[in-house]
């Protein structure tokens, strides 16, 4: 076994997102005071850091810095050292406001650095707010995730990054599954796993699927050294069979038990945040 193998593996539940309801499946969180229990109990599961949105009372996504604020007191208070990780996504608002919430300096925010087709729109990211979004990450010392939808996208931060616009070490993550986007497709992620190294030898990545495809990418950046991502944003079953998922929490600890056939373990806060490059709890 290599010593990459040994990696800790760092577990990033994504809470809530944008799309699925409590119709959906009834453990989605929607308030900031669910969205807290919610990731408080994944927190204790073994996930490190959480991808965070907040929402409207109607359920549907905010950009709201003072609900953002809110929930960032919250799991500071009841998860502490977490890495939190507020999201700049499309269904967040409209241009800049999708980055009113950098100034309550979370430790990382996502930052998609191109646009691409999701299931029923285009998920717009022209270059002037890409860089408008990381100049202010920088000002807020805060860490970009790149979610890259596709090649171009790993490229186009390589590029931002020489350029002083993205600080480094660079952090990517491979969201694979989206209709429309890149499909789960296993020679695909092995060459974005291959093609980031030899262009920021010193990133670190993490792998996100989609819906039943989640496991399978779980297992795929197990397998190759890398991070995971899970939670109900991205899927609300809990496999093939269509049983829903019973929590968030159920998701990381799937993750977690994973590790071991991998000869992984979760990540503690303290080597997430050195491999991240981020500042001790």
């Amino acid at each position: 076994m290599t010593s990459t193998m040994t990696t800790p593996c760092i577990i990033t539940v994504a809470i809530t997102g944008s799309v699925p309801t409590k119709k959906d499946n009834p453990a989605v969180p929607i308030t900031v005071p669910e969205q807290i229990e919610s990731t408080q109990a994944s927190f204790e599961a073994g996930a490190t850091l959480a991808h965070c949105h907040v929402r409207n009372d109607d359920g549907t996504t905010s950009s709201d810095p003072e609900k953002f604020g809110r929930l960032v007191e919250g799991l500071k208070k009841h998860c502490p050292g977490m890495i939190i990780q507020l999201s700049t996504g499309g269904r967040s608002g409209n241009g800049r406001e999708r980055g009113g919430m950098l100034p309550l300096a979370p430790d990382m925010a996502s930052l998609s650095t191109g646009s691409c087709n999701f299931p029923t729109r285009v998920y717009e990211n022209s270059p002037e707010l890409v860089d408008w979004l990381a100049s202010e990450m920088i000002v807020h010392n805060v860490k970009p995730e790149i979610e890259a939808f596709d090649l171009s996208m790993i490229f186009q931060a390589v590029k931002m990054q020489k350029e002083g616009k993205i600080k480094a070490p660079l952090h990517v993550q491979f969201v694979m599954g989206v209709k429309n986007a890149m499909p789960v497709d296993k020679e695909t992620f092995d060459f974005y796993v291959k093609t980031l190294k030899r262009l920021a030898p010193d990133a670190t990545w993490t792998g996100a699927g989609i819906g039943k495809d989640q496991i399978t990418l779980n297992r795929w950046s197990l397998e190759a050294g890398g991070h995971c991502r899970t939670g109900l944003e991205d899927n609300i079953r809990w496999d093939g069979t269509g049983k829903l998922a019973p929590s968030n929490a159920a998701l990381v600890k799937r993750v977690a038990d994973m590790c071991a056939e991998y000869g992984r373990r979760p990540a503690t806060v303290a080597e997430a945040r050195k491999m991240l490059s981020l500042a001790a709890a």
